[in-house]
Order: C-alpha cells, then sequence, then structure tokens
C-alpha cells in the first residue's frame, strides 16, 4: 500500500480490527507465555479470529507480531527466531484476511523503559525495531502500525526505524490516562502533533479506557494535526474477579454509540481493543 491509497482509504470512516490478546485469553492462552510463539502453534484460533473480524467488516487486520521485537523475544530465548516468528505471523493474517482486508504489520513497545525512565537508549530502541519491522516488510505487510505506546520518544524510536527500512504508511497510537496524559509524564496532544511531525500518516489512541471517556481527547487531536485520528478502545473499563482475570462488560451496542460520538468527534480510523470481539466491529459498520 502507498501512502496515497491510505490517504484515499480513510478519506472516509475506516474500520480496524478489535481485540486480539484478550480473545486469545479466552481461547485458553495462558499467562505468562510468549503470545507470538503460543499464537504459531495454536494457528487455527487467531485464524479464525482475524477471518471473523474481516467477515464483520475490518478493513484493516493488525498481524499478531505485536511483541515480535528481538528485545522482547529475548526474555523468552526467542531471539534467534525473530525472522521466523514475524514471517509466519504475517502469514497466518495473510491467509486470514484472503486479499479482503489490508495486513498491518504490529509492532509495540520493548517491555523496557527509555531513558531517564530506563537504562535502554533511543538507538538501542530503533536499532530492536529496525529488525523486526525489516522482517515485516519482507513478509508482505501492506503498512506498519505502533501501537499501545506510553512513550512518545519509544514511539518515535519504531516511526525512526520504519522510515529507516520502508515507505509504508504508518499509523501510531499512544496508551493514556483518562485525562490524556501519560504514566510516564507528557500527554497525548504534544504526542500526537510530535508523531504528525516525524511522518506518520495516521495517529490516536488505542487501549487505555473506553469510548465513553474519550470524547475530549479525541475532540483535542483533531484540532492539533491534520492527519486521520484513530480510535481504538478497551470495551469499557475492566473490573477484575477473583482470579485476577480482567472482566470487560460494555456491550457491543453501547460500545458503538460511545463510538459514534468518537466519530463526530473527528475520528476516522475506529476499531476495539481489549474486551472486543468481532460482534463489536459489526456494530461499528453500522454506525
Amino acid at each position: 500500500m502507498t501512502k496515497e491509497e491510505f490517504i484515499t482509504l480513510t478519506s472516509n470512516t475506516t474500520l480496524l480490527d478489535g481485540a486480539t490478546g484478550s480473545n486469545l485469553m479466552a481461547a485458553g492462552m495462558p499467562k505468562g507465555v510468549c503470545t507470538e510463539l503460543w499464537v504459531i502453534e495454536h494457528k487455527d484460533i487467531i485464524v479464525n479470529l482475524q477471518k471473523a473480524y474481516v467477515e464483520a467488516g475490518s478493513q484493516i487486520i493488525y498481524a499478531p507480531t505485536f511483541g515480535g521485537n528481538p528485545i522482547n523475544l529475548a526474555k523468552f530465548h526467542l531471539e534467534d527466531k525473530i525472522k521466523e516468528i514475524n514471517h509466519t505471523l504475517v502469514g497466518y493474517a495473510r491467509e486470514a484476511a484472503w486479499g479482503k482486508a489490508y495486513v498491518a504489520g504490529d509492532v509495540t513497545t520493548t517491555g523496557e523503559m527509555m531513558e531517564p525512565f530506563g537504562d535502554m537508549t533511543f538507538e538501542e530502541a530503533f536499532e530492536a525495531y529496525k529488525v523486526q519491522i525489516q522482517h515485516l516488510v519482507d513478509a508482505g505487510v501492506d503498512l506498519l502500525v505502533v501501537e499501545t505506546m506510553f512513550n512518545v520518544e519509544e514511539a518515535c524510536a519504531a516511526v525512526d526505524a520504519a522510515q529507516a527500512v520502508c515507505d509504508l504508511p504508518i499509523m501510531c497510537s499512544m496508551t493514556v490516562e483518562a485525562d490524556g496524559s501519560f504514566f510516564t509524564g507528557g500527554n497525548i496532544i504534544n504526542a500526537v502533533q510530535t508523531l504528525e511531525a516525524a511522518g506518520v500518516s495516521a495517529v490516536g489512541v488505542n487501549c487505555s479506557v473506553g469510548p465513553d471517556q474519550l470524547e475530549s481527547i479525541i475532540r483535542n487531536i483533531t484540532q492539533v494535526v491534520s492527519i486521520p485520528v484513530i480510535a481504538k478502545p478497551n470495551a469499557g473499563m475492566p473490573k477484575i474477579s477473583e482470579t485476577g482475570q480482567a472482566i470487560y462488560d460494555m456491550k457491543p451496542e453501547i460500545f458503538a454509540q460511545h463510538m459514534k460520538k468518537l466519530k463526530e468527534n473527528g475520528a476516522r480510523i475506529l476499531g476495539g481493543c481489549c474486551g472486543t470481539t468481532p460482534e463489536f466491529i459489526a456494530q461499528l459498520a453500522l454506525i
């Protein structure tokens, strides 16, 4: 996909997919395992989930490469499998998309804190992202998404790495508190302006909170950027069960009603994060 094709696609409301992780856990994925390896070993679960998103109306699905960077994979002693893991998972997504949806190579935080909050340097993050993104591009993704980022410096490291590797469109979404701040400091408004200046094709918010808490944040973002705005929130705020499981109780119809308000406030790229399912995307297709 060229950047011009992305602009054409997102000139109208564009539907992303919904959650991956919470649905994998519901399907039996244990806590503490390497998600990417578990998905490879349970191909039918991810392919069927992503096919359901496409059937529900998703125009872009995220390849399940969320933690497929070398820093994260090293925690599971899988850093030597990075090519195999990313290529395999992109292949699963392309199979599920079946030519009916675009496949985004999914990149997220390394899990390490960057300076001054931790020891990881910008250069180390850049090099790690560059390795993963090269594999994603080689595997044939249509575009890239840098998501669930809570530090704009690390997000910029991923964006810079992507631009060093390819000319694909890059979407970038941050995860924020209800007031638009990051727990490491800073806020979403300054972050999206920085990311637009860095060259991303779309910017916004994912995960974070429910859509009912994002109206002012989305409205404020649209007032400071000229690129499409992403809204991919959770199915409300979770309740934690006695066993430590996060339970999201917002229903698809209610979720869609709140998402309609985000659309009215300027969001053009819509999807769901934790707690959402293909039924949520089907409801979004109706708004």
